[in-house]
Parts: structure tokens; sequence; C-alpha cells
């Protein structure tokens, strides 16, 4: 695209008509930018754009919006399978030009194009800095001295803004080499400067702050947004090791971190956006103590008194909106980490801890009118902050932490110190219970928040309270009140305290509480019925000493009609329809009761009617995932009671599967075939037309298309192979499913999902239906042998050649391959079969293996002649490794790559559902034990020629697997002679 009078013009329009509210003129126009972004030099046309003066404001800004977009996308091309269409890359000698002029046009630009500009530079500087873009860094130093010289905070910050969004790479990285050349380049360079400009505008900020008036706002704010930046680049700087520089000149930037935290600025502070804008600052520099704290202890030392005192003082001063928030949690994330260092001993003074805890963790513990708020009109957000543990960065969460961290040494003091508030609370709340519930609620939370989680289990403990007597006297009360809709966040609490101590309470004391945890289902608050129905989940999952489950289907089953009502009423609350708690719920009470018709009937009613409302826009995948897997368990536990039931789930279902496939739901595909394998392994043949017809639609390539259909299609067609072998064979239909094996088997990505369907065939179908079909079966593996040879692959190989011998013989195994290639066999079994034999894992197929090349060098004559005396003693060694050796020390697999080229465009991933999983058949039921099968097989073969076997087995076996053999054949009584 070149520059010129008409190229300017073609894209001012086009940016023009983005910009427009009639979608016609605007989809026109991304329509034609899409094609043109395409073409040699768009990105620097557009560029160039946007440095046009004569062009209107708005038009440059939607054309800088562009362009950092086309660099996004263009500068490095994703390699990523899942990014959808691939764009043509910006060449070498337009990026060359762009970076030429980027950074002077963006510092002469305004504010908002600049921000635009600085975000596009990032994207370069992500990808080329410091290495292919050496005049980057000399260029901002050279403008950043420049505007500083003029004061000129427009640029400066402009500058440091791309500094920051460029160094930002050296934080939570991996120490590499290279990162630590490039990190060094930056600190020779810009460390100086960097400090030059924060003194000189800590310097401007003091004589600004010290005029009459203070200074306003206007003034002031492109200061402290200055000091901010340089704040967050020294973070950066800072963050892998402490810099030579940086300690060097720790005094100067300790001694203005220490101002920000200790001096007002009323000027600024007296309105709330002037407050933010210092509370940032004083957040940066909590931050960056924070990293010396942890990283820099002993260089930090000198400092850390002033600076806890600072802190502290700070946090007593911070009011509770939530506008000083991010402040408040990163002062408390300050002390707590001081709080488990060597200088914990700052707090053992007289009276500290008592002020910590009454100044600082009970305000921030206590709920805000913003809590509140939340609770009522984002239920999901507050469940995320305060269920879910995503609450780290909350005022409460970072609170309790803090006392958590004090106690790592003071363990007895703070538990002395908070069971006196708790029970002051309790006390308080007790006076008035309505106008003081908050207090109540914060001492439930303290509890509940210093819990401790016991190192890899579920199971909690406390020593702050007798949770038994505490749990009777404080929270059975709230959950006993007729009242369901009082005091909802009282009720939250205390359901969510029953839900985090549910092992410690007594069994009989916590089932007497069932009735009314199924009352609470009908809350009108979204947040209550969530809780309780978490509850009742977690309930269900209780555990007692060796495992027994503690609440079992006799305990439940009484109240299974009236909770499942209740559950299915929860969905009909607004904002609640797609509620994942509650059906969660519903999935694990249909695991754990006894699902008689009259349950089973009124289910499958509520949840189909769930289905067919969600397959019109399908939105939360946990809740959609819930759902099938409630209906999966439903029918697979009601129809194992009773098998009369399959045709009402049937009528039930098939509508709202024939909806999901009419209607092409992409999300549900995979769900919908997985249900529908599971309903065909339920039949008993003859399968019914309606299966049929889905059987033919199956046979179709088209269902193919899609990698994430993949695995559910071949758990269906592995369902039809099994329950319609005869239908199979009729009308070609084994040619086109030969056909989605060879399809399958060729790409690395779904060569196991081939293997599948291909066993399924050898187990199912009489020898005389597949042997026709046999040649081609061997050519389309050996050639993908040939050409694409992965260790997955030959280990699927093998357990196909076992399969087909232990199910169709070993001549048949033996002469079908030789027809293809002579004495193409004895090569398989040499360069294949044997060395991947030992790599074979699960169960059922290191079995089958094992006695399929048992029963080979057992009963095939190919491998009985003497001239193959040394493959029999290889074969043998490999089934004694397979046999003798944990798995760990036979298997050592390289992770494959996968071939990213089979997988690019946008695919929805599959999902197994667990309620409809394939149940792994054996196909050796009459062999128990591996080991005697072979042993006993050897001792019976040596019989026969006596001495010949000990020498081959002498010559061609490891000592160690001669060792392993004599072993096995003590432990069977069988000797080999």
């Amino acid at each position: 695209m070149e520059w010129n009078a008409e190229t300017l013009q073609y894209l001012s329009q086009c940016f023009l008509h983005t910009l427009s509210p009639q979608p016609e003129p605007r989809r026109r126009a991304e329509s034609s930018l899409s094609e043109a972004a395409d073409r040699p030099n768009y990105g620097l046309a557009v560029l160039r754009l946007v440095a046009e003066p004569s062009v209107d404001e708005q038009i440059r800004q939607a054309a800088a919006v562009n362009f950092k977009n086309h660099l996004k996308t263009r500068w490095v091309p994703s390699n990523d399978p899942n990014a959808g269409s691939t764009f043509s890359p910006i060449l070498d000698p337009e990026k060359d030009q762009i970076k030429a002029l980027i950074v002077s046009l963006m510092l002469s630009s305004t504010s908002r194009i600049q921000s635009q500009l600085s975000e596009a530079l990032a994207v370069i500087g992500k990808h080329d800095f410091p290495k292919s873009w050496p005049t980057l860094l000399p260029e901002l130093i050279s403008n950043l001295q420049k505007a500083a010289q003029s004061s000129d905070y427009a640029s400066i910050n402009g500058i440091l803004g791309t500094a920051n969004s460029i160094f930002k790479k050296f934080r939570y990285q991996y120490k590499t080499n290279d990162l630590f050349i490039d990190l060094k380049y930056c600190l020779d360079n810009f460390a100086a400067p960097l400090l030059e400009i924060f003194l000189k505008t800590a310097s401007l900020i003091d004589s600004t702050a010290a005029a009459p008036g203070g200074g306003s706002l206007v003034t002031l704010r492109p200061l402290f947004e200055s000091q901010r930046l340089c704040c967050r680049i020294f973070f950066s700087l800072n963050f892998q090791e402490l810099p030579e520089f940086f300690e060097d000149h720790m005094r100067e930037w300790m001694g203005e971190f220490r101002k920000y935290l200790t001096t007002n600025y009323p000027s600024v502070e007296s309105s709330s956006d002037g407050l933010a804008l210092v509370d940032e600052l004083r957040a940066a520099v909590c931050e960056n103590i924070s990293l010396y704290m942890e990283k820099n202890e002993e260089e930090f030392q000198g400092y850390l008194n002033e600076f806890a005192s600072a802190v502290w003082s700070l946090l007593t001063n911070v009011s509770q909106s939530s506008s000083r928030d991010k402040l408040a949690v990163t002062a408390m994330k300050f002390l707590t980490t001081v709080s488990t260092s060597v200088h914990h001993t700052l707090f053992a003074a007289e009276g500290v801890l008592q002020q910590i805890c009454q100044s600082i963790v009970i305000p921030n513990v206590r709920l805000r009118d913003e809590d509140e708020e939340l609770f009522e009109m984002n239920y999901i957000e507050f469940i995320r902050r305060d269920m879910e543990g995503s609450d780290l960065d909350t005022r409460r969460r970072i609170a309790c932490e803090l006392l958590k961290g004090i106690a790592t040494n003071y363990k007895k003091q703070v538990i002395d110190i908070v069971s006196v508030q708790i029970q002051n609370l309790l006390s308080s709340f007790a006076t008035n219970p309505s106008a003081n519930w908050k207090d109540k609620d914060c001492a439930i939370y303290l509890v509940v928040s210093l819990a401790t989680k016991k190192a890899g289990g579920t199971s909690v403990s406390t020593d702050l309270v007798d949770v038994q007597s505490f749990f009777l006297s404080v929270i059975v009360p709230e959950l006993q009140s007729q009242d369901v809709n009082g005091f909802p966040m009282l009720k939250a609490g205390s359901l969510k305290f029953f839900t985090t101590f549910r092992g410690l309470i007594q069994k009989p004391v916590a089932f007497q509480l069932f009735p009314d945890l199924v009352r609470f289902l009908g809350a009108e608050s979204n947040v209550v019925h969530s809780y309780a129905a978490s509850c009742i989940e977690k309930l269900l999952l209780v555990k007692d000493e060796g495992g027994k489950a503690r609440y079992t289907s006799a305990d439940i089953t009484p109240f299974v009609p009236a909770l499942m009502n209740n559950l299915f009423n929860a969905l009909k609350f607004p904002e609640s329809e797609e509620n994942q708690y509650i059906m969660k719920c519903i999935l694990r009470v249909l695991a754990v009761a006894d699902i008689s018709s009259e349950i089973a009937g009124p289910c499958i009613v509520g949840l189909t009617s769930i289905l067919n409302e969600v397959c019109k826009n399908p939105k939360n995948p946990i809740f959609n995932h819930y759902l099938f897997e409630s209906v999966a368990i439903l029918v697979r536990r009601a129809c194992e009671r009773d098998g009369s039931l399959i045709t009402a789930f049937e009528a039930r279902l098939f509508p709202s599967l024939q909806t999901i496939l009419a209607t092409d739901v992409t999300e549900f595909l995979p769900y919908a075939f997985q249900l529908l394998a599971q309903l065909v392994e339920l039949n008993k043949p003859p399968i019914s037309p309606s299966y049929m017809q889905i059987f033919v639609l199956l046979l179709s390539p088209d269902s193919w298309r899609r990698s994430s259909n993949v695995p559910a299609l071949v758990r269906l067609l592995q369902a039809f192979l099994q329950k319609a072998p005869h239908e199979v064979n009729q009308e070609g239909r084994l040619t086109q499913v030969l056909g989605i094996f060879n399809m399958l088997v060729s790409s690395g990505s779904t060569d196991e999902q081939g293997f599948y369907v291909l066993n399924t065939v050898i187990e199912n179908l009489e020898y005389g239906v597949i042997s026709p079909y046999m040649g081609n079966i061997w050519n389309v593996l050996f050639m993908r042998l040939q050409n694409n040879r992965t260790v997955k692959f030959q280990k699927s190989l093998v357990i196909f050649m076992s399969l087909f011998l232990v199910k169709h013989g070993a001549q048949n195994l033996v002469d079908t391959m030789n027809a293809v290639q002579a004495n193409i066999f004895l090569v398989i079994l040499e360069q294949f079969w044997i060395p991947n034999l030992k790599l074979i894992t699960g169960v059922i197929e290191l079995k089958l293996t094992a006695v399929a090349s048992t029963r080979l060098i057992c009963e095939s004559p190919v491998l009985l002649d003497a001239a193959a005396a040394r493959v029999w003693g290889k074969m043998l060694d490999s089934i004694v490794t397979l046999l003798s050796r944990p798995e760990q020390d036979r298997v050592e697999e390289e992770p494959e790559m996968p071939d990213i080229a089979e997988n690019v465009g946008y695919t929805a991933t599959f999902v197994k559902l667990y309620n409809a999983g394939k149940k792994e058949d054996d196909p050796l039921t009459d062999v128990k034990d591996p080991k005697q099968f072979l042993v006993a097989s050897l001792a019976k073969l040596s019989a026969v020629t006596p001495g010949r076997y000990p020498q081959m087995i002498n010559e061609n076996l490891e000592p160690a697997n001669q060792t392993a053999l004599l072993q096995l054949c003590t432990a069977y009584n069988c000797q080999i002679v």
C-alpha cells in the first residue's frame, strides 16, 4: 500500500465509517480495512495517517486503535492451533520503518493517541526488544532527558509508560541467561536516568506542595503519575535480584518511598480523584518495599522499622471506602511479609498485637456497604471471592492472612486476643441482634478464615473456638430460623461455617439439620440458596476413617423428593437459572440416593426441560457440564435398578438430543454423542430404527470434520459395533466404518481413536466377516508405520495385534500379515512388537499383550521353528520385562509434540462425561493371572522337547530377567525343562 493522497483519503473515509452508528456502513468499512490489512505496508500507512495533523482527531484515534490491533496479530503471527485464521505477517522492511517512526510520533501525540501508540510500541518491544531493536532504549532515554529539561510531563509519562510496559517482561519469569543479559542491558542504560527523573519529580512535588495553597490537582496529577510509573519500573528492574546500582542508591529511593507513605497532600486528597491518585502511588511503594522485604531482607533491614511504623500508621487511618482497597491490601501484605520474617519481633512489644487486631484486622473484616451491594447485585462474584478463595486481594481475606502471618510466631497470643474479640462481637450481637448482626457475621468470618486446612486433605481445624459448641450455640440458631429470607448475609455465613467444618460436626447433629438445609434452598437470596446447595453437596462427600462415606443412600433417600423439588425450584429464581452450585448438588444427590422410578420420572422431566432451555444459548460451561453429568448418572443408576425405564428416558431425551444435532449446538455435540452411546449400550438387540438413523448419520464423513467431536463419536460408534454387529455387515456399513478408522489412524492427533474403532470391530465381528478387509487394514497400518512412527502408535499397534491374536488365533494373524508382504510378520515382530511390548501400561492392556505374546511363542509354528530361536528368546525377554518390572522402571516415554498443522482452526474442546464412560471390557476373562499363564505355558512347551528351551533362555534373556523368570517358576511351582 503506497502512501499518497488517495491512500490518506481512502483510509480516512474507512475509519470515519467505523465510527458510524449505522451497522451497514460500519460493517462495510471494517470489511474494507480487513482486506487492506493483508497488503504490504498497511500498518505503515495507518501509522502515517495517525501522524497527519490535518485529519480529524477521532479518525486518528480510531486509526491508532486499529494500528495497535494490527500489530498484535501480525508482528509475530500466532502458531496457536486454536487462534483461528492466520494473518500474513508484517515484512521486515515495513517493521524497520515503523520502529523508526513510532517513538517520536507517540511523544508528539495527544494523550489518547499516545496511550494507544504506547501499547503498540510495547507489542513490538515484547518481541524485538532489545536484540532486534537496539535503538529503542537510547531513543527513549534521549527523549526522556529532553522532556525532563523542559518539565514536559506529557512526554515524560509517555516514555515512562512505554518503559514500564517493555520492562514488565522481567517480572515473574524463570531466571535464564538470556533474561539476565537483557536485564543487565536495561539496568546499565536506564537505572541512572530513572533515578534522575524520580528525584527531579520528587523535588517538584515537594516545592509545589509547600507553596501557598499546596498546589492544584491539575498541577500535581502528572507528577504523581510520573512517580507511580517510576515505582512500577523499579519493581520490574528489581524483581529478579537486587541490582548493584539500586543497592548503591537505596537511601535515595527509600527516603522518597517513606515520604509518600507518611506525607499528606490536602490540596490533592480533598477530592476522591486526587486521593485515588496519591493512593495508587502509595500502593506501588508498598509493593516495592514488600519485594525488598521478601527478596533483599538483609539489605533492607536498616529501613524496616520506619517502614513498618509508616505502614501501620497508614492502615489505621485508611477509610473503609472501596476506592482505597488496593492501598489497604498492599499495606497489609507488607506487614504480613514482615510478620513471617526473622524481624517478626517488631510485633512482640506490649499491646502491639492487640492494636493490630482492634485497629486493622477487625475494621477490615467487618462487612461494608460495598459487600452488601455485591451480595445482592452480583452473587456469582460474591461467591467467587467468599467461598472459592479467589478473594486473596480483598480486605477481609488479607486482614485474616495478616493474623495468620503473625500467628506463625505468636500463636497463643493471637488465639487469646482473637478469641476475646469473637466473644465481644457475639455479646454485642446478643444485646441487639437486629442492629448488631454484622458483629456476629464478623465473628463467624474470623473463625472460618483462620481455620487451618490439613495438607492434601479437605479436613480443617481451629484453635480459636470449640467447633461443636460454637456450632450449636452460634450457627444452629441461624440455620433453624424459620425465616429463610431474614438477615441473608448472616445465613450465608452460617451455611459457609457448616460447609467448612462439615467433617468435625457429628453426624447426628448435622443430620438433624438436613431438613433445614433443604428449606434454605427456597431462600430468595441467590447466595443463600447457592450456599445451601453447596453445603448439601459437600456433606455427601464427607468420609470417615477408612474412606467410608459418612452419609449413605439410606440416610438421604427419605429426603430426596422434597430435596429434588426444592433444587429444581431454586433454578427458577431470577439469575439462578444456570446456577452451577445447584446443578452440582443435583448431580451429587443423584450419585448417592436410591433412584426409584418415582424419583427418576420428575428428575428426567426437570433436567430435559433445563437442557432444552440452555440449548437456545449456552452460556455457563460449568453448569452445562454438571447438567449433562446429571442426565448421565440418572440414566445409568436408574436403568441399572429398573431396565424398564430406558423407554421413558428415550422418549424424554431423544427430542433434546435431536435438537442439538439438528441445530448444530457446537458446545453440546460431544455431550449428545456420549449420552447416545450410553443409551445404545443400555439397549438389547435388535436396535430400534430411531437409533439406526443416528448410525447412518454417524457413518457420514461430514460428522467427523470437527476434531472436538471425534472422541465422543468414536465412543458412540463403539456402542453400535458392540450392540449391532449384524447391522454393521449390511449395506456397506463395514466399509464406511473402516474408512473412518483409516481417516483417524492416519493422523497423529487421532490415531489412538482409530485403534479404538478397529479394536471394537475385531472384538465384535466374526472372522469370516472381517477377513476380506484385513489386507487393506494392514496396508493402512504399515503405511503409517513407515511414514510417521510414534511410540504411541507402536504401542497401539502391539495392543491391536494382541487382540487379533486372542480373538482370531495366531495363525490368522501371521497369514493375513504375510499376505500383504512375504515374511513381514517376523520383521514387524522383531522391529516393533518386541521393543514396544515392555512399554505397555494399563491393567487390561498389560494382561492382553502378555497373554497374546505368550501364546505366540508357545503355539505359533513360525516362532517354534529352530531358525527363529533368537527372536523367540528376545520375545520372552520382553514378556518377562513387562511382567516383572514396575511401570516406572520400564517406561521412559518422551512426550510427543502434537502435529500442529492438523489442528488449525477453532475447535470446541471435548469434555468427557465421567458418568457416561465406557466400561472397559476384558477380552481374556478366562485368564486370571498373566504371570501364571506364562510359566505354565512355558512348562508345557518345554516338556515336549526337554533341554531345548533352558539353553535358548540362557542365550537370549538378560541376567535380571533370567532371575525373574526363575522366581516366577518357583512361585507358581512350574518347571522349564
